[in-house]
């Protein structure tokens, strides 16, 4: 497929409209995903989805559309429904497009060798996966799912301003739930991995951490409720984080639906924690050169030592607030308009250990799952979740605690971080370290 030439189409079918403005965006890309069970192929799903949009700017509206299709009638009617949206748009005087700016050169985002790996390659690296994860240890007795997958993908955006950008990139998964069962008690423990390239997949490491998350939750009992020092290991944290993401948008700060309008400058964390959002991160899964629409990513440093120092910005919120872009427009796909969002969204390491984290705790827990962490108020941080993990008693793990409960406030649970670990982790678009917190309210029976 060739971008270029399907932009200068569209191209033809604007002229002669009379537009104040035009975006043009483009996407393909050739899909792979696979289950193993018992050694064998269970599901295996190939696609190759495309998609072409168009944003026309029209007396102060802005219209999209979209199409799955480029035969000519259907690139005829993409544009006419967007112009036809853009006119029945209440105008606002904040739409417009960005100006071209210079791309940073990002090598490692495309794996040149990927399309050459043979099919069997990759299923007997589930397969490998699968009995990795049986082999551990032999109180695990069965493995629900062993996957693989992987996408080669192309980005093209074009405007009016002389905004043009087209990249290339891959990336490849694998992940394993493990069950183990021991006396009566069942656990189940999850691990994956994934990266740009086909060798950045390590199934033995994947396969040994699932493994390990199943069988140490065996025998898990139930703890009396206490207030305590908590250990957030990286998962959890990256989860109460990514509640947190939100609060740095500049709509949400705008509309008052953030919990940190207002409080640029303030310190509102604990010194110990850091946040940037790095659109350019080396192996970042929502690293690019440029964003949705067309505007360099970069690294924008969001809470330094604990004070909140910057917000998100697209291009439509910085015309509306006065500020520059920080290159965070984002889109799911080629079938919606790109709105704000976050790129890698992380808490910078520190220095400590694992066992640094749990040394000076006399008693306290050590916590490896929440469930419900979704349910967290967005705007007060509120929030109250379901948990498991570990005792820990004299600064070791004493061992598995369930039927646990977490309750506090994201702000103020981030204001007691007394020390961040070394072991930043992403889980998706945003990672976080293990976190130590000093006190934390834990309900048990």
């Amino acid at each position: 497929m060739n971008a270029e030439h399907i932009s200068d189409s569209i191209l033809k079918l604007l002229k002669g409209l009379s537009l104040d403005g035009y975006e043009i965006s483009i996407g393909n890309s050739h899909n792979l995903s696979l289950e193993v069970k018992e050694g064998k192929v269970d599901t295996f799903k190939c696609s190759a989805p495309l998609g072409v949009s168009v944003r026309l700017l029209k007396s102060g509206g802005m219209g999209f559309s979209f199409s799955t299709s480029l035969a000519g009638s259907d690139l005829e009617r993409m544009v006419d429904n967007a112009l036809v949206s853009a006119l029945n748009q209440t105008p606002d005087s904040w739409n417009g497009f960005p100006v071209p700016r210079p791309y940073p050169d990002l090598p490692g985002l495309f794996d040149e060798a990927l399309t050459a790996v043979a099919e069997n390659r990759k299923i007997d690296r589930a397969i490998e996966l699968e009995r990795l994860t049986l082999a551990a240890d032999p109180r695990i007795k069965r493995v629900r799912k062993a996957s693989y997958g992987e996408s080669e993908y192309m980005v093209y955006v074009r405007n009016s301003l002389g905004v043009k950008g087209m990249f290339r990139g891959t990336s490849v998964s694998a992940s394993v739930s493990a069950v183990a069962e021991d006396d009566g008690d069942s656990q189940m423990g999850w691990d994956f991995g994934f990266g740009n390239f086909f060798s950045d997949l390590h199934v033995d490491r994947i396969a040994a951490a699932a493994a390990a998350r199943a069988v140490g939750l065996l025998g898990a009992r139930k703890i009396q409720t206490m207030r305590c020092p908590v250990v957030l290991d990286n998962h959890v944290a990256a989860d109460i984080l990514e509640v947190l993401a939100p609060s740095f948008l500049a709509e949400n700060v705008v509309k008052g639906k953030s919990m940190l309008a207002g409080r640029t400058g303030q310190r509102l964390f604990s010194d110990k924690m850091t946040i940037r959002d790095n659109g350019l991160l080396s192996g970042g899964m929502a690293t690019a050169p440029f964003d949705a629409e067309g505007v360099p990513q970069q690294d924008t440093l969001l809470v330094e030592e604990g004070t909140i120092r910057a917000f998100l910005y697209d291009s439509y919120w910085a015309r509306r607030d006065g500020r520059e872009t920080t290159g965070n427009s984002t889109r799911g796909g080629m079938k919606g308009p790109p709105h704000l969002g976050v790129t890698n969204f992380y808490i910078e390491n520190g220095t400590a250990s694992a066992g640094d984290l749990l040394a000076g705790i006399a008693r306290g827990v050590l916590i490896t799952d929440v469930m419900g962490m979704h349910t967290a108020n967005p705007i007060s941080g509120d929030f109250s979740v379901g948990a498991s993990g570990f005792l820990v008693e004299n600064g070791a793990v004493s061992y598995p605690v369930k039927e646990i409960a977490l309750s506090g406030n994201i702000i103020e649970l981030f204001a007691h971080i007394e020390e961040v670990g070394s072991d930043l982790r992403f889980f998706g678009s945003v990672g976080s370290p293990s976190l130590l917190i000093s006190t934390l309210d834990v309900s048990g029976s």
